[in-house]
């Protein structure tokens, strides 16, 4: 189990390169993450959902994504609730100071998970959430050490050097968590090194020397982490980019499924352009793209706090285009009503009104794999849906696609203005291609499926490089002996 000695200290990618490098030392390897707090999520092969780093990770092993690979999920909704989705489907939405009531009963499901994935691999790589020296939170922790001790596993604590502090985060780490605890911790690894990583040498010794664990390698910054799907939203706007078609996409409160735009981001003939909270959307932009959202009226609200419901009218009256993907398109309509208060209190919110449409919530998530072909174009292509909520008016009568004969999605009379609940679309190169081309811009050659795999090659052959891969595998191998013997002596 891979945990971190702090937030966004390269877990998910850590364990994705571990995942393609000891496949392809021809290993049957499984991903897995007991709780993931996210909305950027995948759709898997039995019809549920998980976290979208752990669809990467199974994409890693050469294997499926599945439910069992991340069997709880949260969703934020709101600042203080979210959605809880256990093995798939969702439970229930609770406010943050409920869940923890809730948390002792899912450690089964947790462990279940857990378990029928280990009867079918050689080896499981657990991704662990936050930090275990949030000690506050042990008492019924699922995500990072309750887990670990309740499971049997290993821990490799994983600290971010590029942010400073990272002596003090590991032997903090030790310091603060329990004497039981820290003994399921047999090493740690320093990540996102700059630089020589001998000049950290000194400070390695010292990590190992006060806390008594091992240390199973230095990793220096992996320059290719911006090609493969961005993690959190922002991460997508920390990518250069200089095409001459100028993309915009709002960063939202409760944007979800925002790696749809990764494919976009890679094409030399675009600049995307992720506009933060207290920014206008820029005057020269081409095309806006509204996202995504977990909270869809919630994020009309942020939309108008921001002003960006000025700039998009604005952006509309000059001839521009606009786009919205599942939530973003629903905002694009007249008004969507929410009588059950799915997203929060009940009502009804009004939209931009760009298209023709009204937007009905109710109960009933749509979780499905599609095959679709675009209307403009005639070109097909691979997506999912992943939304509640049904939408319906004049503009419908103009899909955006077609799955089989269903039409899906609505454009509005001119064209300028279209709206799909489908996701993943840009991830195909044929259809990405069409559908740029009918902006003027040629698109890259290369295959952005292809990329994603030449990167989590390199990222393989850099941990190779650069960390004790057999050490750890080693550990495995006598946690799994250790179990082995347990279970026999039983």
């Amino acid at each position: 189990m891979i945990q971190g000695a702090g937030s966004n200290v390269g877990k998910s990618m850590l364990v994705a390169g571990l995942c393609r490098a000891f496949t392809r030392r021809g290993l049957k390897i499984l991903p897995f993450k007991p709780q993931n707090m996210s909305n950027n999520a995948a759709v898997t092969s039995d019809g549920g959902e998980i976290g979208r780093a752990q669809a990467l990770q199974a994409l890693a092993c050469g294997v499926a994504p599945h439910t069992d690979m991340n069997p709880i999920l949260l969703k934020p909704e709101t600042d203080t609730g979210a959605q809880v989705v256990v093995q798939g489907k969702r439970l229930t939405t609770v406010r943050a100071r409920d869940y923890a009531k809730l948390k002792p009963g899912l450690m089964a499901p947790v462990l279940e998970s857990f378990h029928r994935l280990a009867t079918q691999a050689d080896l499981v790589l657990i991704e662990g959430a936050g930090s275990p020296a949030e000690v506050n939170l042990r008492a019924n922790d699922i995500a990072n050490m309750g887990f670990a001790e309740a499971a049997g596993v290993s821990v490799i604590l994983a600290g971010d050097i590029d942010r400073g502090g990272v002596i003090a985060q590991i032997v903090g780490t030790a310091e603060v968590i329990s004497p039981k605890d820290r003994a399921l911790i047999k090493g740690f690894l320093i990540n996102k090194f700059r630089g020589d990583p001998r000049l950290f040498t000194d400070g390695y010794d010292l990590i190992a020397q006060r806390t008594g664990w091992p240390g199973f390698g230095v990793i220096p910054w992996f320059d290719g982490a911006h090609r493969l799907p961005a993690e959190d939203a922002l991460d997508i706007a920390g990518r250069p980019s200089t095409g001459p078609f100028k993309i915009a996409c709002p960063v939202l409160s409760r944007i979800a499924n925002f790696d749809d735009l990764d494919p976009l981001k890679a094409e030399p003939g675009t600049t995307l352009t992720m506009v933060r909270p207290g920014e206008p959307i820029p005057g020269d932009t081409d095309l806006v793209i509204l996202p995504g959202s977990k909270s869809t009226r919630g994020d009309l609200d942020f939309i108008r706090k921001q002003g960006w419901d000025i700039d998009i009218l604005a952006h509309h009256r000059r001839g521009g285009r606009v786009l919205g993907l599942c939530g973003g398109y629903q905002m694009l309509g007249k008004t969507v009503i929410d009588p059950d208060g799915l997203e929060g209190t009940p009502g009804t919110t009004p939209g931009l009104c760009l298209l023709d449409v009204v937007t009905h919530m109710h109960p009933r998530k749509n979780l499905t794999t599609v095959s679709a072909t675009h209307t403009a174009t005639g070109k097909s292509f691979e997506g999912y849906e992943i939304h509640i909520g049904a939408t319906e008016g004049p503009d419908t009568a103009r899909p955006f696609a077609h799955i089989d004969t269903r039409p899906e999605g609505a454009t509005s009379p001119d064209g300028r203005v279209a709206g799909s609940y489908l996701h993943g679309l840009f991830s195909n190169d044929a259809f990405r291609a069409a559908w740029l081309n009918g902006f003027g811009i040629a698109a890259a050659t290369t295959s952005y499926g292809s990329q994603v795999e030449t990167t989590l090659d390199d990222l393989a052959q850099h941990l190779e490089t650069h960390a004790d891969l057999d050490g750890l595998l080693k550990i495995a191998g006598s946690q799994a002996r250790a179990a082995s013997s347990r279970s026999h002596s039983a």
